[in-house]
């Protein structure tokens, strides 16, 4: 069967010019004079150069047409993103962990390339390393931890019997309440309802955080491997003119969020380790479980190493009143030392955030997003402040 000629009308019956021999055929003078129309200025502006004619005058964004089809576009795009949000909070809090893991590895990486070993091999050193250390810290650590966590459930009970023994007030309040009462029950094997429940509830959390570690491991390695692309092109999407001062910036976000996770870990070994020499030394019971207690609650800011030195300081009740009010005071000194020796030294060159704004972004960030909002909203403010300064500022210096 002959082809038609693109620009040159078919032949036969009432057949009329088209621009193309593959879509309706035929085309005829049943589907109306505009059409027909239309078919023949498509066969005329079709070319070779441009096959499918050349783009025609923009739409007039001022017409209340187009005013009135963008804000309604703008509304729905926003309670769309908004449904989105709430929708994927959970993977999107576990993308966002693993972004600023990645951060906070990056350096360790980049040294490692800048000697010249391939990105991919600096990648699984470093998590080689990781999980060797990890791997190593669990085998010591669980057994005794495990020990130590099942007598301090066992001998709670006792424990408390002996503070009412020894501190009337204590003795008062369980009189009040019938702590001892309630402390037994729960222990006990009363209530199994619930007790399975609670089991049930335990395995959902388990499973829940483990999950939820395999995750974020794995986009952290991803994260990390693709990095310079990541990088790349986040900055391309900024104008041309603009794109130099935007990799200045970026880059020195990225250089505060990784001095800030690599500094808040380390300084949680360093409070970790301080607080194991002083439970030893003064014979305080369960000193390995109440150390790694310390060092996950310190990465939590202000309030974590509070809560920590609280509960310590209950443990350390059950040696004696001047070891428990000693420990108090450890724990002052030892929050005293982490503000104004360890941070600065460490953390605080990088990472330049007022107490006052620390104070409000960890509220904040604790209000929105929990423990995970706690632990982020220091960098987060952090480059705040930097696109402020650098942005916004001097613009309004200028006014």
């Amino acid at each position: 069967m002959p082809e038609l000629d693109n620009n040159s009308p078919p032949t036969g019956g009432d057949a009329e010019p088209a621009h193309g021999d593959v879509v309706g055929q035929p085309h005829t003078s049943a589907e109306g004079q505009p059409i027909i129309a239309a078919e023949q200025d498509a066969a005329r502006i079709s070319s070779p150069a441009h096959p499918l004619g050349k783009p025609g005058p923009s739409f007039d964004r001022k017409s209340p047409f187009m005013i009135g089809m963008a804000a309604a576009a703008g509304v729905a795009v926003t309670y769309g993103g908004i449904e989105l949000l709430i929708a994927a909070h959970g993977v999107l809090v576990l993308i966002v962990i693993a972004a600023f893991l990645a951060a906070g590895l990056e350096p360790v990486v980049s040294w490692l390339v800048q000697h010249r070993i391939p990105r991919w091999a600096a990648v699984t050193v470093v998590f080689l390393a990781a999980f060797g250390m990890l791997a190593g810290f669990l085998a010591a650590a669980i057994p005794p931890i495990v020990t130590q966590g099942s007598a301090l459930v066992d001998n709670a009970p006792g424990y408390l019997h002996h503070l009412q023994e020894r501190y009337p007030a204590i003795d008062e309040l369980n009189s009040r309440f019938h702590l001892q009462d309630k402390l037994q029950q729960t222990i006990g094997g009363e209530g199994v309802p619930d007790v399975v429940g609670g089991i049930l509830g335990a395995g959902k959390f388990v499973f829940s955080a483990i999950s939820g570690t395999v995750i974020v491991v794995v986009l952290t390695a991803y994260f990390l491997a693709n990095f310079p692309r990541i990088r790349a092109s986040l900055y391309r999407l900024a104008p041309h003119s603009r794109r130099p001062r935007t990799i200045l910036i970026g880059d020195e976000i990225f250089a505060k969020v990784g001095g800030y996770v690599l500094g808040n870990i380390l300084i949680s070994l360093i409070t970790a380790v301080l607080t194991f020499i002083w439970l030893i030394t003064f014979g305080v019971p369960y000193p390995l479980l109440l150390a790694v207690l310390v060092a996950v609650l310190d990465l939590i800011p202000i309030v974590g190493s509070t809560l920590a030195g609280i509960v310590v300081a209950l443990v350390a009740l059950t040696v004696s009143l001047p070891i428990s009010l000693a420990t108090v005071a450890f724990f002052i000194m030892l929050r005293l030392v982490e503000d104004y020796v360890l941070v600065p030294r460490i953390i605080g060159r990088t990472v330049q955030v007022p107490p006052l704004i620390t104070v409000v972004a960890v509220l904040l960030g604790g209000a929105l997003l929990g423990i995970v909002g706690a632990l982020l909203a220091i960098p987060i403010a952090a480059a705040i402040l930097l696109l402020a300064r650098e942005t916004l500022l001097p613009q309004l210096d200028r006014r």
